[in-house]
């Protein structure tokens, strides 16, 4: 069984609904890989990320802004016969999102960005912030380029 490619822009719709955290990979100098998890939200085309400010994936981004997000969600372990080890299989659904990431400098625009994560988490985009929490974090957002999606076992 192959897994089930191209997607529809509603079905990775879902799954980024359904996935709470996502894996941001980078390269670092050198093209050496550099991955980390984050909390996120995705709004018309964006993906929406924060972190305290500073750190390597900083550095890294600044030298080469291009990212791919990747997204993975309902695993399911099968097995068509349990003593048979290569029998087994897992159901999944996974996204892919590349693109490059900006930074987000507006204050403003900072409070969309953290809005449209807390909402994908609380179902609230009302939040208020104080400024010193504002000034403190740094918020950027992938602006995606390309998407693919597949589905295996459903």
């Amino acid at each position: 069984m192959r897994p089930k490619t191209n997607l529809s822009s509603k079905d990775i719709e879902d799954i980024l609904e359904k996935c709470d955290a996502c894996y941001l990979g980078m390269a670092a100098e050198g093209g050496e890989p550099y991955v980390l998890p984050f909390n996120f939200g995705y709004h018309d085309g964006c993906l929406y990320l924060h972190a305290g400010p500073g750190g390597k994936k900083f550095e890294v981004l600044k030298g080469n802004n291009r990212a791919c997000a990747a997204f993975s969600t309902d695993h399911e372990l099968r097995g068509r016969h349990e003593n048979v080890a290569c029998s087994y299989f897992m159901k999944y659904r996974s996204v892919l999102l590349h693109g490059r990431v900006e930074m987000i400098e507006d204050y403003d625009e900072k409070v969309r960005a953290l809005n449209i994560i807390m909402k994908k988490y609380t179902g609230r985009d009302d939040y208020k912030y104080n400024p010193p929490a504002v000034n403190n974090v740094q918020a950027f957002r992938l602006v995606v380029e390309k998407s693919e999606g597949r589905s295996f076992g459903y």
